[in-house]
């Protein structure tokens, strides 16, 4: 089975490396010479564990291999994947510039049947469009070629990425013929055969699920930081409350962790997009709106609180461990510490930042807002407080004495929940965590 996969971002590099791992001959094309050519030489665009010993292997073994130019890839194609950005546009509808060009470029190469997916997150009717425009450039071109157009979304896990994509919780596709979905039950196969379920359906319900889920995490996750708010108010632990909760078989425990609000590429982008949409049909997405006013306040409350206790931060040195948006990535889009760590600046703070991995991704999102250390205790050297806004696993147990040796004051916000807080007000910290209980911040 040939595959082609157009990008080599997040979704499109891994998806490419692990079909040409169970088998497939896999070409992933971009139209970033500079990045496909270091792609050759083995340097990955993106860190996500374990995916890098994925493309060493599969592309020594000749079954994954980085081009440019689509037309040429197009030749003898069984399948062509179309995972480019959709970056959210104007009041959060996704920009599908890239998606089209695509779909055009398709149109006037193609010469043979071929199944046309969308991997990349797409409002609903995108696959729709992306038919239309092919079919047009065909008919441009005076030529009757036959394909298919399918909805495949992505449902990967920053930071578990080649596990959720080797052994996947469902894999989702819409399609409109039993052709199509006869090649798409061939790619996936490998998949099956480990029993993991195989969802065929329409397309329109394929591009809602992948929307669909995302804002139900988001949801869940607002809901928490809302209920964290409450448990401080009335003396309540929210750690407790999520273990109650999450022993309901009709809720679960999954994503019922309070903290400083989600980020990263997808949740923000995704429920902006799905608010678009349901309005854009006349339908008022409420419960997505209250989503994002609570996830965007949640994400200054340690600022807050650094003022509850510091006053004025002009002049304050504050370290902050953690960047990315969640441990084991470098991605920094739309991550709670990258809107802390602006705004404590913006109050006159010195920042001095440490993430095991993130330390360069993104610079430019923070122009010049904070310095960074080589390690997490060279951050602490004379800070008045730190910040954890990223739960790394080595953040989680740190020495204690070489806290206090380093830092000057003794204030700890802990945006996770990730720390011994009892621990440390042993140590004469003044810890301070999320929905803990009043009497657990006083």
């Amino acid at each position: 089975m040939k595959v082609t996969m157009v990008g080599t971002g997040y979704v499109g590099l891994v998806t490419g490396a692990c079909l040409a791992d169970v088998g497939c001959s896999v070409i992933c094309v971009d139209t970033d010479t500079a990045k496909v050519e270091r792609l050759r030489l083995g340097e990955l665009p993106i860190y996500e564990p374990g995916l890098g010993d994925v493309v060493a292997r599969t592309t020594a073994r000749n079954r994954l291999r980085f081009a440019t130019d689509l037309a040429v890839e197009l030749q003898g194609c069984d399948a062509v994947f179309i995972a480019v950005g959709t970056p959210s546009g104007t009041e959060g509808i996704a920009d599908l510039r890239q998606v089209e060009s695509v779909a055009r470029t398709i149109g006037q190469h193609l010469d043979q049947y071929t199944v046309v997916i969308t991997k990349s997150t797409v409002p609903v009717g995108t696959s729709g469009l992306v038919r239309s425009i092919i079919a047009e450039e065909l008919a441009a071109r005076g030529v009757d070629v036959e394909f298919d157009v399918a909805s495949n979304p992505e449902f990967l896990k920053e930071g578990a990425a080649i596990s959720d994509f080797m052994r996947p919780d469902r894999i989702v596709i819409g399609v409109e013929s039993d052709r199509a979905k006869a090649v798409l039950s061939q790619i996936y196969r490998p998949f099956v055969l480990n029993g993991h379920p195989l969802l065929f359906m329409d397309v329109a319900s394929a591009e809602v699920t992948k929307y669909a889920a995302n804002a139900m995490l988001a949801v869940r996750i607002s809901f928490m930081n809302l209920m964290s708010r409450l448990c401080e108010e009335t003396g309540a632990d929210i750690s407790d409350v999520r273990r109650a909760i999450g022993s309901d078989p009709r809720i679960g425990s999954q994503f019922l962790y309070a903290g400083i609000g989600y980020g990263g590429s997808c949740f923000p982008k995704d429920v902006r997009a799905l608010i678009a949409t349901g309005e854009s049909f006349g339908l008022p997405m409420e419960l997505l709106r209250a989503t994002e006013v609570v996830n965007d306040e949640q994400k200054l409350l340690p600022v807050q609180r650094l003022e509850g206790r510091l006053g004025s931060l002009s002049g304050r040195r504050i370290a902050v461990w953690g960047r990315a948006f969640k441990p084991n990535t470098d991605d920094v889009r739309e991550a709670p510490a990258v809107r802390i760590i602006t705004a404590l600046a913006d109050a006159g703070a010195d920042v001095v930042v440490y993430d095991p991995v993130a330390m360069t991704m993104g610079a430019s999102l923070l122009d010049g807002a904070c310095s960074f250390a080589s390690n997490a205790y060279e951050a602490l050297d004379d800070a008045d407080a730190l910040v954890l806004a990223t739960e790394w696993p080595e953040f989680r147990a740190p020495d204690m004495d070489e806290m206090a040796k380093r830092m000057r004051g003794r204030v700890i916000i802990d945006g996770r929940n990730a720390l011994d807080g009892d621990s440390l007000r042993a140590q004469g910290f003044d810890y301070s965590g999320i929905g803990l209980g009043r009497s657990r911040l006083e």
